[in-house]
């Protein structure tokens, strides 16, 4: 059976860079995902949850701010990881949310302010976060999400349970031999913005209630920690500055991220190199890439950058090895997969497509949720002549997006192709049966 969203899903399409002022969006990046993983699974584990278990989403927004919601899933807003002066000010932010989790605290929200309304916005979240990159875009993504601003308003925690969750989040630090510095040091900035800015006070602070106790509670037990001065590995310290610097090349104006990025360091080119490419300027974008690689040849968010750059300027034959080196590096990251696969795809050529299509199987394996995935899936298939594999993966693609019209159109294709007992059999009646419960909660 095809795992799909528990809440009801609404999708809004795929954005490109120019995102309006008023909308929020999701970001997919396989370097960027795999660095906060590296920050909190180790949390997750010291809570008692299955790492995966909890999604993990990168919210576009400015603004200090991260939040669970629906059941385990995390948000962490681009503001707080570029703000964040070092990673364990973001494994304590983390460390927070994570007690919030465990301590039940959702269930407990959606109890107060009722199920359907709850599920709704999670729904609107949600259905953001199961799309990837769209055509052009490969590799890191900004996509559109919904309930820009109800989250605000509903998903409030008290003040006992944000005591509560500075409590779990100490012992979930120091089960990975870290001080609470960094939660301490977050609060602190959270403390000082909301004195210099508007009454309303920083994001974070709408829905997670700061007190002059929480702050001498943390400040108390960062000097009591037998871990006192300890921090993340120096390696994690790199990974993060990478991080922030992609972030910049992607979301910073291209003018501002040369200017301020004019330095030598390795995370002032790499964020120089996104700049250029956003402008344009694929040849000088590239020239830096190559002495990044020279520095480290072996990375595999390089190669990936290098085949974005060279598939969205056109040039799809010289993406192709690009990718592949890139997933020969991190051959478990379901983004990279899926860029070789868009890359294979653009080639027209027989033997490129059905690799692409085993490349997306894989995909849509690890990420059932994922409608973009599906849709490229069923145009491979199709190309393959596979014409009932291509119908499910469209019908897959359309239940996901919630457009009934398609999912009708898409199963009556498949029926015509998929008897009892083939192999995809299971699969169409598990499709015929999501669009039932598609028709009741759209009738509903």
């Amino acid at each position: 059976m095809v795992k799909r969203l528990a809440a009801i899903v609404t999708m809004l399409g795929v954005l490109g860079w120019a995102m309006p002022a008023t909308a929020q969006s999701l970001i997919r990046d396989a370097e960027i995902e795999a660095d906060l993983r590296r920050i909190a699974d180790p949390l997750f584990l010291a809570a008692g949850l299955d790492p995966a278990s909890v999604r993990v989403f990168v919210v576009n927004d400015p603004s200090l701010n991260a939040f669970v919601a629906g059941g385990q899933n995390l948000f962490i807003h681009t503001g707080l990881i570029r703000r964040a002066e070092t990673p364990e000010q973001l494994a304590g932010v983390i460390a927070h949310e994570t007690g919030h989790i465990s301590g039940g605290h959702l269930s407990r929200l959606r109890d107060a302010v009722g199920q359907a309304n709850t599920e709704a916005i999670i729904g609107a979240l949600l259905g953001a976060a199961a799309i990837v990159a769209g055509a052009p875009q490969v590799g890191t993504a900004v996509m559109a999400g919904g309930a820009t601003v109800a989250e605000r308003n509903l998903l409030r925690f008290s003040r006992g349970q944000e005591q509560a969750a500075d409590q779990a989040a100490i012992r979930y630090l120091e089960s990975e031999s870290l001080p609470p510095t960094g939660l301490y040091e977050f609060f602190k900035i959270l403390e000082t913005q909301n004195l210099r800015i508007n009454r309303e006070g920083p994001e974070y602070l709408r829905t997670h209630p700061l007190t002059r106790d929480r702050i001498n509670f943390l400040g108390a037990s960062v000097e009591d920690s037998p871990y006192r001065g300890q921090t993340l590995p120096p390696e994690q310290h790199v990974a993060h500055a990478r991080a922030v610097a992609k972030l910049d090349g992607f979301l910073g104006e291209p003018m501002d991220v040369l200017a301020r990025r004019n330095g030598d360091s390795f995370e002032d080119r790499y964020a120089r190199a996104v700049a250029l490419f956003r402008r344009g300027d694929t040849d000088r974008s590239l020239e830096l890439v190559e002495t990044l690689m020279l520095d480290q040849p072996d990375d595999p968010h390089l190669h990936e950058l290098e085949g974005q750059i060279l598939f969205e300027s056109g040039r799809i034959a010289e993406s192709v090895p690009a990718y592949r080196e890139a997933l020969r590096g991190v051959p478990d990251a379901a983004l990279v997969r899926f860029g070789l696969a868009r890359a294979l795809l653009e080639t027209q050529d027989d033997a490129n497509i059905a690799e692409a299509a085993a490349l997306l199987r894989e995909v849509v394996r690890v990420e059932p949720d994922n409608p973009t995935a599906w849709r490229f899936l069923g145009i491979a298939e199709g190309r393959l002549g596979h014409d009932g594999r291509a119908s499910l993966a469209l019908a897959e693609q359309a239940v996901l997006v919630r457009n009934q019209e398609d999912v009708q159109l898409h199963l009556r294709r498949a029926r015509q192709h998929v008897q009892p007992g083939d192999p995809d059999w299971i699969h169409l009646q598990d499709l015929e049966q999501a669009a039932e419960r598609l028709q009741l909660t759209s009738n509903g």
